[in-house]
């Protein structure tokens, strides 16, 4: 005689043994996906093109106060991209990030349609949806935000006991 058991009882069992669940995984999956994509646009704005040719590449594209957006927009993605990997005020960063990429569909995207490969907001579209998942859902089990959390409530439990 075989049994089944169902996915739901499978991550039940896993989360009392103290395992991540199959959503932590999830998360853990999305946040470094995320991440890395971020890390790589911001690297490229800040190490490759410089405060002056994001400034410059941002005045070209008409978007407005271009030498202080540029290099902002370089360390939010650069330095929120390392944090959502992380998982380090992961809903907060995400939000950045889902504004930033809102802003970029709509100032230099969207009249370009959805592909990619004419410039459209195909890009900015995706990580926005991705960015506003991790919104949504939280950073999951396997994040520092959890590990914090978890020390948190440790330390509120022996302060109750008076430990």
């Amino acid at each position: 005689m075989t049994t089944t058991t169902s996915p739901q009882a499978q991550a039940r069992r896993g989360a009392a043994r103290g395992w991540p669940t199959s959503p932590s995984l999830a998360l853990l999956v999305l946040r470094v996906a995320l991440g890395a994509v971020f890390i790589a646009h911001g690297a490229q704005k800040l190490f490759v093109y410089g405060f002056a040719g994001t400034s410059g590449s941002f005045a070209d594209m008409g978007v407005p106060m271009a030498s202080i957006a540029g290099p902002l927009v370089g360390l939010v993605e650069f330095i929120g991209g390392m944090l959502l990997v992380v998982g380090f005020g992961a809903r907060l960063v995400a939000a950045a990030l889902a504004v930033d990429m809102v802003i970029a569909a709509f100032l230099v995207h969207l009249p370009f349609g959805i592909f990619s490969a004419d410039g459209g907001y195909e890009l900015p579209l995706t990580l926005a949806a991705g960015a506003l998942a991790v919104i949504l859902a939280g950073p999951g089990r396997i994040s520092v935000d959890a590990a914090l959390a978890a020390g948190s409530r440790l330390t509120r439990t022996k302060n109750i006991r008076g430990v």
